[in-house]
């Protein structure tokens, strides 16, 4: 019985021997300071991007999503610029079958990160804004300019999360995070940044953002890899678009935006390996000769999945 009672309490003894190692370690990892902004490492990279945006009816139903999938590859380039090719862009609207748009096709274009995020030209992170006009499918059939800028949104949208997940040019940012729990906000916040895009979407337009906040969110595996989970959060946004589809007609869209998402980082690449965006606009669009102005409900959806390599 002696015996018993001696194995009973050792063994209860390693039991919290053990439990109190593993809480332990638990306290380490999650307490530890980690650096957010390790220079990305110089393989190449590839990503798939899908934007869902969704309108609603005025009785709160869904329409049919509209879907926008961008496919990219990154060569880094150390120091200075990253070259990036749009492998192909494709557009479900609704119930209409998918479509790519082959002027887009294997592009090259460059991003660098400056103080303003814009380049010479005022284009925001230097794309080329003379790419998006007249653009059509692979039936040669014309693409909306509404659909237009949704596409070049989409490069957009993606070089957002650099500004979020990188270390910014100037001001805060994610190299304020170290510790889990940490937050800051970011230096793009009440920034206003232009929307105009070609001859139809006129200089005026303008996106202006809200607080935006940066929390370190805690740690995720994602592609094998070990990452930060940064949680970005836009506060309360607003836009105005001044749009021209002919020269003789001028319409006007003003409205609010709240967008919110997480990015997943690589801890030892650098490189995001997951990123989510969830936005709600809500506008009301001014047209001429109409007496009535027109009120718009729409969600977006967007995930960007880092992969292995893309084919087609």
């Amino acid at each position: 019985m002696k015996a018993q009672l001696t194995k009973a309490i050792v063994a209860w003894l390693f039991i919290f021997s053990s439990t109190s190692a593993i809480s332990q370690v638990k306290t380490d990892v999650l307490e530890r300071k980690y650096n957010l902004i390790r220079e990305h490492s110089i393989d190449t990279q590839y990503f798939i991007m899908e934007s869902r945006l969704t309108r609603f009816n005025p009785n709160g139903t869904r329409m049919e999503p509209d879907i926008y999938r961008l496919y990219l590859r990154c060569i880094p380039d150390r120091p200075g610029a990253d070259e990036y090719t749009c492998l192909k862009f494709t557009v479900k609207s609704g119930q209409s079958p998918e479509v790519s748009v082959p002027s887009l096709a294997n592009w090259k274009y460059t991003f660098t990160r400056r103080s303003d995020e814009k380049d010479e030209k005022e284009q925001l992170f230097g794309i080329d804004h003379s790419r998006f006009e007249k653009l059509k499918d692979e039936n040669g059939n014309s693409i909306f300019i509404d659909k237009s800028y949704h596409i070049y949104n989409a490069f957009i949208d993606f070089h957002s999360m650099n500004v979020f997940a990188d270390k910014s040019p100037k001001g805060k940012g994610v190299q304020d995070l170290s510790r889990i729990g940490d937050t800051v906000v970011h230096y793009a916040s009440w920034s206003e940044p232009p929307v105009n895009l070609g001859s139809q979407v006129e200089k005026g337009s303008v996106f202006k953002n809200g607080k935006i906040t940066l929390a370190f969110k805690g740690l995720s595996l994602v592609n094998g890899k070990s990452c930060a989970v940064i949680e970005y959060d836009s506060g309360e946004s607003s836009f105005t678009m001044l749009m021209k589809p002919t020269p003789d007609i001028g319409i006007k869209t003003t409205g609010t935006s709240h967008y919110w998402g997480d990015i997943f980082k690589a801890l030892e690449t650098g490189w995001i390996q997951k990123a989510t965006l969830h936005e709600i606009v809500v506008s009301e669009t001014a047209v001429p000769g109409q007496s009535n102005k027109t009120n718009a409900t729409i969600e977006r959806s967007i995930i960007i999945q880092n992969v292995h390599s893309i084919k087609f």
